[in-house]
């Protein structure tokens, strides 16, 4: 059996479809930030960003490449629900790990550092 990865060729319609959904999603983006510079409410800012965004979606979805890419992105939702993620008490153990370990380590190039300064500057060097 062969595991050979098929590349599949995106035509010219296809890369126009990407590039209009990027523009979408930029004048989306654009729109939200023209519209709060207006002082305009909240919503309609929001609502023009929204707005955007799924026009660009929409339009990505229409394209063989942009399909590819949202399926691969529902499937990382899919695999992100798989994860096992620790209890509190868990996380808790782990940060006070990590901590501790970081007030270690900084404690030990302090120490490094205070020794070779002591060495270069008032052994070799002669310095006080």
């Amino acid at each position: 059996m062969s595991n050979q990865s098929v590349q599949t060729v995106s035509t010219s319609n296809d890369k126009f479809k990407v590039a209009l959904a990027v523009v979408a999603a930029i004048a989306g983006v654009v729109g939200f930030f023209y519209l709060k510079g207006l002082n305009k409410p909240a919503l309609m800012s929001t609502g023009a960003l929204v707005a955007g965004l799924l026009l660009a979606v929409l339009i990505l979805w229409m394209s063989a490449t942009g399909r590819g890419f949202l399926n691969f992105a529902k499937e990382a939702v899919r695999e992100t629900k798989k994860v096992v993620w620790p209890t509190r008490k868990e996380a808790m153990q782990i940060t006070g790990i990590v901590f501790a370990f970081v007030v270690v380590m900084a404690m030990f190039l302090w120490g490094t550092d205070k020794i070779l300064q002591f060495l270069l500057y008032d052994v070799i060097l002669g310095w006080k």
